[in-house]
Order: C-alpha cells, then sequence, then structure tokens
C-alpha cells in the first residue's frame, strides 16, 4: 500500500512539477537561471532534469546530459527536447550514485535538486568527482531561512512538505554544505519569490578549491 502511495504521489507531482516550472520560469527565477546557465559549458550534467524547463536556456555547442530518478519525469524532458530540437542524453540516475567516468563534465547544474537528494553529502561528493579541474557547479537552490521564526515553521513542517513534495526540504543548510564539500562560492545572488515556505534562494557558482 505504501509503495503503491509513492507511486502516485510521484506521478502527481511529475505533472504539478511541470506546470509549477513553467509558471516560475516565467518570473524572476527564469531571468536568473538563465543568466545563469548562459555559462555553461562544455559537457554539462544536469541533475535531475525533471521535465526539462531548463533545456531552453542552455547555450548553442553545449552538450547537455540530464539525470533524474523519476521515471515519471524523463518522457516529459524526453518530450520538450524534441520541441526545442535539442539534443540531450537523459539518463535515469540518482545524484548519490553517478554513472559517469571521474573528471568527465566541464559543467554541472543543479535547480532545486540539492533540496530534494536522500543525502546531500554524497551527492556533492559525487558533483566533485565527475566535475573536470576547472570546471562549474552552477545552482539555484532554496535555502534554511535566517529569520527564526520562519526557520521553526520550516522545521515543523518538512516532513510533510517532503512527502508531498517528493523529498524536498525547505529547511536544508545547503550553502554551508557546499562549501563543506570543499567548493568556493562566486558569485552568489540572494533573492526571493513568492512562496510561502521556501525561501530564500540563492544562484551561484562553485568551484573546487584548489
Amino acid at each position: 500500500m505504501g509503495n503503491l502511495l509513492t507511486r502516485s504521489r510521484d506521478r502527481l507531482f511529475a505533472a504539478g512539477n511541470d506546470l509549477a516550472a513553467g509558471w516560475l520560469d516565467r518570473g524572476e527565477l527564469g531571468g536568473r537561471r538563465r543568466k545563469l546557465l548562459g555559462r555553461a559549458r562544455g559537457r554539462v550534467l544536469e541533475i535531475g532534469i525533471g521535465s526539462g524547463v531548463t533545456l531552453a536556456s542552455y547555450p548553442p555547442g553545449v552538450e547537455v546530459v540530464g539525470i533524474d530518478p523519476s521515471p515519471h519525469m524523463l518522457p516529459r524532458a524526453r518530450a520538450r527536447a524534441r520541441r526545442l530540437g535539442r539534443a540531450v542524453e537523459l539518463v535515469e540516475a540518482s545524484a548519490e550514485a553517478l554513472p559517469f567516468d571521474d573528471a568527465s563534465f566541464q559543467t554541472v547544474v543543479c535547480s532545486h535538486v540539492l533540496c530534494s537528494v536522500s543525502d546531500l553529502d554524497a551527492a556533492l561528493s559525487e558533483i566533485a568527482r565527475v566535475l573536470a579541474r576547472g570546471g562549474e557547479l552552477l545552482f539555484v537552490e532554496h535555502l534554511r531561512s535566517d529569520d527564526r521564526r520562519l526557520a521553526a515553521w520550516q522545521d515543523r513542517l518538512e516532513p510533510a512538505w517532503a512527502f508531498v513534495n517528493a523529498g524536498c526540504h525547505p529547511n536544508r543548510a545547503t550553502l554551508e554544505a557546499v562549501r563543506d564539500a570543499g567548493f568556493a562560492i562566486d558569485p552568489l545572488h540572494r533573492f526571493e519569490l513568492p512562496l510561502p515556505l521556501v525561501k530564500p534562494h540563492a544562484a551561484g557558482v562553485a568551484r573546487l578549491a584548489p
């Protein structure tokens, strides 16, 4: 019964996420993400590609590989890639066990993904492993609030929020985890979206310290 409920949730989340992502992409989030992804170069790995809403933001000439653990998301990404005429390799895989060689990507992209991975430290370790020397991690993520009252609500509502939103944790200290994984972040831009619980947001570029 539990597995059936989870599968039903994941199918509904895939459909709802597609609509929500399209709506958010028309606002400030989309503008910041397009500017950030304009930096992508070489072979690009997008972790948690979802329905592929980011595909239109990549510059010409990059080779995009997208992974997602959800079998319900990848067909949507594949259909979007066809509509855009964008060649993309799509793989069902998790961030904690990337099926790629060491140092095989010049760019790794995470957009609203690090909040949802099962093991954030393992995912960041894998990102560091597959990034080539001098490569960049481009990320847009929501963060644990600096406001104590909002942070308390994020903690209180986290179990229900995570179940409804396929594992999204509104209270993760993502920037601290990225830095602890050996990355230096520069530049970093904080901003807020009209969402009640997942704030603030940050868009940034992270590189492994030499």
